[in-house]
């Protein structure tokens, strides 16, 4: 499935590294003339240097089928606490018109085991809060402002990561499996993915805490909106939740006292039975 088009169609943020391969620390993850240019070239293809793509291997070491796109198939690498994941550029196309993901918008709390591979998991974070104008940085969710306070964390079975939204990559955060501490229900600790939004407060406008609340809830609702949107498009089933001990997630994401955890979200494929609630 495509990334929702309406969800932002400008020019896109994307890595110049290989996709799912991890960037050396303190290395650029993305340039801006490579942005502007769109999705990389199919698997096997030559770069515009000449150099072979390389065809991505399948979740079972195997290379991708001839016809699956770049990142089908493709899980995350292994946990490595100096090198972030170089995600891939999102795709435009396809995908389903905005009245229709919105006839599909739900909640639901019934999910799959199976994690989110590669293409998945880059096109989703592009659209929660993905840069879609190179030329500005700003992004397919809105601030107050242009503040840009909200950073999105990603709770895998492989460890936590934060999104890095100018370079489109995953920074590692810790090893560990927090899936378990961003909610109070059952289905957050084995579904593949939960997304935390937080909001820094010290970024966002406003002259006083509560002003900052207000945007820091709606920033946050925002970038939930576009989620499901996406999720109602690629079939994929999503929850979003304020049902969170704060105090123990908020130490396992080492925030300073002014990052605040705003909510959080669950999201994969479609599970076979829908628990009652």
């Amino acid at each position: 499935m495509g990334v929702l088009c309406v969800l932002g169609c400008g020019k896109s943020g994307g890595g110049n590294a290989q996709a799912g391969e991890r960037l050396p620390a303190g290395e650029e993850a993305a340039s801006s003339a490579t942005a502007r240019e769109g999705a990389p070239a199919p698997a096997g293809a030559s770069s515009s240097d000449g150099a072979a793509t390389p065809e991505a291997p399948a979740a079972d070491g195997t290379a991708a089928s001839p016809g699956a796109a770049p990142g089908e198939g493709v899980p995350l690498p292994p946990f490595d606490p100096a090198r972030p994941i170089a995600l891939l550029p999102p795709r435009l196309d396809g995908g389903v018109s905005l009245m229709a993901a919105l006839a599909r918008r739900r909640s639901s709390r019934a999910f799959a085991p199976e994690p989110l591979d590669l293409r998945l998991l880059s096109d989703l974070l592009w659209a929660a809060t993905g840069v879609n104008r190179g030329d500005t940085g700003q992004r397919t969710a809105p601030t107050a402002r242009d503040r840009r306070d909200l950073d999105v964390y990603a709770a895998t079975a492989g460890g936590l990561f934060r999104y890095d939204v100018e370079h489109h990559a995953l920074v590692p955060i810790a090893p560990q499996d927090v899936r378990a501490l961003t909610g109070m229900q059952d289905f957050v600790a084995t579904a593949p993915l939960d997304l935390i939004y937080v909001s820094d407060l010290a970024k966002v406008a406003g002259e006083n805490r509560e002003d900052k609340l207000v945007f820091a809830g709606s920033h946050a609702g925002f970038v939930s909106q576009n989620v499901y949107l996406f999720c109602a498009s690629a079939g994929l089933s999503t929850v979003v939740r304020a049902s969170i001990d704060k105090p123990k997630l908020a130490e396992a994401l080492r925030l300073r006292p002014d990052q605040l955890i705003v909510l959080s979200q669950t999201v994969g494929f479609p599970g076979p039975v829908e628990p009652t609630h």
